[in-house]
């Protein structure tokens, strides 16, 4: 895409990621968006076919350079437990740091057709193939018990992040997210050791 389309395209984004975290996205028309983004209503429609491709770019985007940041720093890590932290504090960080991303993946897309969530289910596999691919440079390191069941285990350790950032919504964020980074990753590597 061309520099000014491109801008076009992330500020409509930007503005889908505020809108759909405050009204929810059955409740989230073209029109707020539109408005939000300051363009009028007919230009979406030049970058996206209907709001549900708007709320799978967001995923695709934004879990895109969520996923390229933990490749990022697992490459950095010298053993499995550190690239396990450096997931999770990531995972809590950039999370609790945009709350209305926060709000999008952990609220939104629960309650989204059967065709978004398969949609959203491919943005979100290279992060589990992420997590298994720790899992296994543990069992290779033999820091991690060699009896893991690799499948199941990268999916406990996803659904807990992800409940974790969840409970921290519903709760109305009173406590830090980051701040629960140590005793999730302690928790982690006393079932996987």
């Amino acid at each position: 895409m061309a520099s000014r389309k491109m801008e076009k395209y992330e500020l409509i984004l930007e503005a889908a990621l505020k809108v759909i975290a405050e009204n929810g996205f059955h409740g989230s028309q073209i029109s707020k968006i539109a408005k939000e983004a300051g363009v009028a209503d007919g230009t979406i429609y030049l970058y996206f076919k209907k709001k549900e491709d708007i709320l799978i770019s967001l995923f695709q985007e934004r879990l895109g350079k969520l996923i390229a940041s933990f490749h990022e720093s697992v490459k950095e890590s010298s053993t499995a437990d550190e690239a396990l932290r450096k997931v999770c504090e990531i995972h809590f960080s950039e999370l609790e740091n945009n709350v209305n991303l926060a709000y999008v993946t952990q609220i939104e897309l629960r309650q989204s057709s059967l065709e978004l969530r398969v949609a959203i289910g491919h943005v979100v596999k290279p992060y589990i193939q992420l997590i298994e691919h720790i899992l296994e440079k543990g069992i290779q390191e033999k820091s991690f018990r060699a009896d893991l069941d690799i499948k199941l285990t990268r999916l406990l350790i996803f659904g807990a992040l992800d409940e974790v950032v969840t409970s921290w919504l519903i709760s109305g964020r009173k406590y830090s997210l980051t701040a629960q980074v140590d005793k999730t990753v302690e928790f982690f590597l006393k079932g996987l050791k």
